[in-house]
């Protein structure tokens, strides 16, 4: 049976932790209904100034507006856990993180770059929880340094994500960096630190997860939950338009595919009429309307990355794509979180049942 994930004073019933998507793939609809089935919901702020451009053309002030709109819906919808994810790399960090601290959110978690200040934004009232986003037991060591010598805090959870993960990807995709290498090393720099503190931090592994069975296997390596992204995105309640959900189903292996994004990063995506525009050199700069991402220099870019994710959201995806986790081409079918979630468990459960007896070792590679 599944362990429950404890963060703080916050319990999940079931250790699956929803990943942030944007631009609006995962906002409250989605967040609300995983936080229902025991998992934690999360609200991306990527984008909100898009989605909320009617309530004001200052993309800043409707990106406010619009995490509190998100917030405030999945608070009608749910008693569970719900979280933001805040990228570093976004212009309007500062002010995304202050608002998911003002309108109490559960939980911030926060990569696309170390976030080595975030515990400077917590009022003294705060009660949202930090979670950090890393890719190597360095960064862990050298973030929770940085926090407890600047700050006196200590991460209330570290989420793990490895290269088969969904959107924009900070490392190289090769065996050095994969999800099962650099989890033990992670959970061994974070056990020292507990040590030496006195403290606990639970680890959340994120990035090809798609079964029960992966569940199990990366939890046995010692991780306290799991991130799940792609999974959640053929669910009635994510909340990309139809067209988005149907990109996945019917997408095949060979289209997955590693893209160079304008904001100098490299990005899982499908591939799709879009980017072999883009590829083909079709594609042409233009001004930027929204200064969203630091790193993105427009003088160099053939699109805008915030529009073709936002177009891609509405299902307009002659004039954008989606991003994915590696095993996007597995979906089959659209489904509810809850059924989603009830399978998951059960595989996991089934495979745990199997493994019985077995040493790590065939846990992991053997046991059958």
């Amino acid at each position: 049976m599944m362990k429950s994930l404890k963060i703080g004073d916050l319990l999940a019933r079931t250790p699956i932790v929803q990943g942030g998507m944007g631009v609006g793939i995962s906002l409250s609809g989605l967040a609300s209904a995983v936080a229902n089935e025991g998992g934690v919901g999360v609200i991306s702020s990527a984008g909100l100034g898009v989605i909320y451009r009617d309530y004001s053309p200052d993309y800043n002030i409707a990106s406010i507006w619009g995490l509190r709109e998100e917030l405030r819906k999945a608070r009608e919808k749910t008693r569970g856990i719900i979280g933001v994810n805040v990228m570093v790399a976004m212009s309007n960090f500062a002010d995304m993180v202050k608002t998911a601290i003002q309108e109490k959110a559960d939980i911030i978690f926060s990569g696309a770059g170390l976030p080595l200040n975030l515990p400077s934004f917590l009022t003294e009232d705060a009660k949202t929880k930090l979670a950090p986003i890393v890719s190597s037991a360095r960064a862990a060591k050298v973030l929770c340094q940085k926090w407890f010598s600047e700050y006196k805090y200590i991460p209330d959870a570290i989420v793990v994500e490895g290269p088969k993960a969904g959107g924009h990807l900070g490392y190289k995709a090769d065996e050095h960096y994969s999800l099962e290498a650099i989890v033990p090393q992670i959970v061994a720099e974070v056990r020292a630190f507990e040590a030496e503190h006195n403290c606990r931090i639970p680890v959340i592994a994120g990035g090809g997860i798609y079964t029960g069975e992966d569940i199990y296997r990366i939890m046995a390596l010692g991780a306290d939950g799991v991130q799940m992204g792609t999974r959640f995105v053929t669910t009635d309640e994510c909340d990309a338009d139809p067209a988005f959900k149907q990109s996945y189903i019917e997408a095949h292996e060979e289209d997955i595919e590693i893209i160079q994004s304008p904001v100098g990063m490299p990005g899982r995506a499908i591939r799709n009429s879009f980017l072999d525009r883009v590829k083909e050199g079709l594609k042409v700069p233009k001004a930027c309307p929204f200064d969203c991402i630091k790193t993105c220099d427009v003088t160099h870019s053939p699109y805008c990355i915030m529009l073709a994710l936002y177009n891609a959201f509405k299902g307009k995806l002659r004039n954008g794509y989606a991003f994915c986790g590696s095993n996007a081409w597995r979906a089959e079918k659209i489904q509810s979180v809850r059924e989603l979630m009830t399978s998951l468990r059960t595989e996991y459960d089934s495979f745990a049942a199997k493994c019985e007896g077995f040493s790590l070792r065939e846990k992991l590679f053997g046991a059958k």
